[in-house]
């Protein structure tokens, strides 16, 4: 009789049950299991799996069973969003709907609560199949859809701001998105997949102002997927140092016959394909490739290195919460400026009710603007008539830069045991809050104008003058050694020797201290506003939230603020990506306000091709680097005023002081209630406040001075403070 059991539980195992094909594949994938790994456990062939999971064959006994087994286990792990919805599994894909796994739907779409270390992160549901080529195979951890923004459930961008795409050895195209999404991509070409990527894949983003535009979809093609798209995994050293492809390379061919174009900065690392807007619909595909250096460590850290599935997360955190990334933190720094303030808007109906672009109040407009000759950089258009080989002075060019200063230990300094080094948060963020600036008008000429500090421009005044001994702080004249601090009108901190020019913060600042100031002319902008302030918040919030994922929240105590950032970038690497990614693009959108001229072939008094946008405005750099020094000076002149501490160093938004202890609460003193010098340094995590640099003996301090110091300069300490480490560039070796 056992042998009739045994009969009829053979019979039942001949006809387990099997998901759709198509799902058995995202299965697999999700727990990141290999076809090898499947076919050896099962003891059948490689391609026998794989012709299971494309519908060309079924499993049979004995291996159908088991086969059934380990799919009902993953699926358990890894349900469908139709599953977790009552409905039924997804069908295969088809060339009309792609198949969309979407593994987190719970995934939050605002911002996440703080986290804390991984060790208390939740158990995980996905992972992404292996990439091929040897790159690193992700960890099966939650870690790629954890704080990590889920797709929308419908809409033209249901499956989120961007996809990373990777092949597998079968040259089949996986897309990872947000918050765990995986879809099949069909295309088998590099024009059907930019036509996939606009006509099906349903990704990209909303504008983020209501006169800008919708975000382009981005794909971000791992070095697998290159190779499959008939792209290069690595550029020559010919293409790197062109940046891109030659214009006859076969894919670019490819998209010509397809009537797609590319940019002026071609088929490299960042790349944009599109058709002219038809219709008023915009057709743009932005392309992303890691392998070519398209994420630059100095902002994206280990990015490149990431498996598929974090990539997307760590590009995906930084879309929501800054915007879909469109060439390097620079890049993005300055288009988001653009996209949060447009330059034109939708006009009232005309009289035959149609409305037409006009320009919008508040913006820098549409037109290119020169700058005032101060204002220009050398080799600018506007300088054209000067002598090719002339230096200009500050009495010929506004200079206004970060600070790079550094001073000598007096005796008592050299007797404290320890350097501390503190930094702003955001700096140049915090500078560009509030700050006036002329918009859409070109500067006009005035001689002998009575200085207004609300009037944005270029202003040649003397300050030799003021005296840093004899100060206004909190309104009241206080007395310093002026000695031991920097000027507050030169970058090198040196006091200045007659005529020069300033941006208006830095006049301004003249007169808060108590001086009166008399300019000779000035170039002003008569229409100006605070064209920054939505895209200081925008990235304020970014990274406000980022460091509260990471454990490291506002209004924190001084003390408890120092615990939390203690190892705070471990708890989650690659939030400290994102967080890395942010600062950057503060950074260097600020500094492509006035890029400079790159590549051969350019000649001094020629245009560059940066100097066609309405954004390259080097009078607003100006001002948003002026009042970011005039904020430090005004806090290091508080602190000297309450409690008698001088910097030994500044670098950027960087202080170094002596002091008894190793922690910055041995610099700023704190009372029992929490509270410091007013106008002074605090520790927080908001921009403008700061944070713990790191500290150094005195010894070392010292070390470094004899060993880097020069007869007429002497080394910043400040800039190596953070580790201690002193490069063979700066050693001269």
């Amino acid at each position: 009789m056992s042998e009739l059991f045994d009969a009829i539980d053979a019979l039942v195992a001949s006809r387990s049950p099997l998901p759709a094909p198509a799902e058995r594949k995202r299965l697999r994938q999700a727990h990141g299991l290999t076809l090898e790994e499947v076919a050896a456990t099962l003891e059948v062939r490689r391609a026998t799996v794989g012709a299971w999971e494309s519908g060309k064959t079924e499993p049979r006994p004995p291996q159908r069973e088991p086969y059934a087994h380990l799919l009902k286990q993953l699926a358990r792990l890894y349900p469908s969003l139709s599953a977790t919805e009552g409905g039924v599994l997804p069908a295969a894909p088809t060339a009309t709907a792609p198949a969309a796994v979407e593994v987190a739907p719970s995934a939050p779409t605002a911002a996440p609560a703080p986290v804390p270390a991984p060790a208390a992160a939740p158990p995980s549901p996905t992972t992404a199949p292996r990439p091929a080529h040897g790159s690193r195979r992700p960890s099966a951890s939650r870690a790629a859809a954890a704080n990590s923004p889920a797709p929308a459930a419908s809409g033209a961008y249901a499956h989120g701001p961007l996809l990373v795409l990777d092949a597998d050895d079968e040259r089949q195209v996986t897309g990872y998105g947000t918050g765990g999404l995986l879809l099949d991509v069909p295309a088998r070409s590099l024009p059907a997949l930019v036509e996939w990527a606009l006509a099906e894949a349903r990704v990209g983003a909303e504008k983020l102002h209501a006169s800008g535009k919708d975000a382009d979809p981005l794909l971000v093609l791992t070095a697998a997927a290159c190779g499959r798209y008939g792209l290069p995994a690595a550029l020559s050293d010919e293409e790197r140092s062109a940046g891109r492809l030659p214009a006859d390379h076969k894919a670019i061919k490819l998209l010509e016959r397809a009537g797609w174009k590319l940019t002026r900065r071609g088929l490299g690392p960042w790349a944009r394909v599109y058709r002219p807007v038809t219709g008023g619909q915009r057709q743009c595909v932005q392309l992303c490739i890691p392998s070519w250096n398209a994420l630059d460590d100095r902002s994206w850290g280990h990015a490149a290195e990431l498996g598929p599935a974090e990539l997307a997360r760590v590009l995906g955190v930084y879309a929501h919460r800054v915007m879909t990334p469109v060439g390097s933190s620079a890049v993005t720094g300055l288009e988001l400026m653009t996209a949060l303030n447009p330059p034109t808007r939708a006009s009232e109906p005309d009289q035959d009710g149609r409305r037409h672009s006009e320009h919008r109040p508040g913006s820098l407009g549409t037109q290119a603007l020169d700058p005032a000759p101060c204002e220009a950089i050398d080799g600018h258009p506007v300088l054209a008539q000067l002598p090719r080989f002339h230096i200009r002075g500050p009495e010929e060019r506004l200079f206004e830069e970060a600070y790079d200063w550094a001073r000598d230990l007096t005796d008592a300094e050299c007797m404290q045991p320890h350097l501390v080094g503190i930094d702003v948060n955001l700096a140049f963020g915090a500078a560009a809050n509030g700050a006036v600036v002329g918009l859409d008008s070109p500067p006009e000429h005035v001689t002998n104008p009575v200085f207004d500090p609300a009037v944005p421009g270029s202003w040649l005044v003397d300050l030799s003058h003021v005296d840093l001994g004899r100060v206004k702080v909190a309104k009241q004249w206080c007395e310093l050694n002026g000695a031991l601090l920097p000027s507050p009108f030169t970058p090198t901190g040196e006091r200045p020797e007659g005529p020069a020019w300033y941006a208006t913060p830095t006049v301004a600042y003249a007169v808060e201290l108590g001086y009166d100031v008399a300019p000779v002319e000035a170039w002003v902008r008569p229409r100006i506003g605070r064209f920054l302030d939505g895209w200081y918040k925008r990235l304020r919030d970014a990274y406000v939230t980022t460091m509260a994922d990471l454990g490291v929240t506002e209004k924190l105590p001084p003390d408890l603020f120092l615990e939390a950032m203690d190892g705070y970038k471990g708890r989650d690497p690659e939030l400290g990506i994102v967080l890395d990614a942010v600062k950057m693009t503060v950074k260097g959108g600020i500094g492509k306000l006035q890029e400079k001229a790159r590549g051969g072939g350019w000649v001094p008094g020629q245009a560059w091709p940066a100097l066609a946008r309405p954004t390259w405005r080097p009078d607003i750099r100006a001002t948003v680097i002026s009042r970011a020094r005039i904020n430090m000076h005004r806090k290091m002149t508080a602190l000297a005023a309450a409690t008698g501490r001088y910097p030994v160093a500044v670098l950027s938004d960087c202080a170094v002081y002596t002091a008894d202890g190793p922690s910055p609460l041995d610099v700023l003193p704190y009372d029992k209630d929490g509270k410091t010098v007013p106008g002074s340094f605090r520790l927080g995590v908001s921009p403008g406040m700061v944070k713990h640099e790191g500290t150094q003996d005195v010894l070392w301090g010292v070390g470094v001075l004899e060993q880097l110091g020069a007869q007429d300069k002497v080394a910043n300490l400040a800039r190596y403070i953070k580790t201690g480490e002193v490069t063979a560039r700066d050693t001269g070796e």
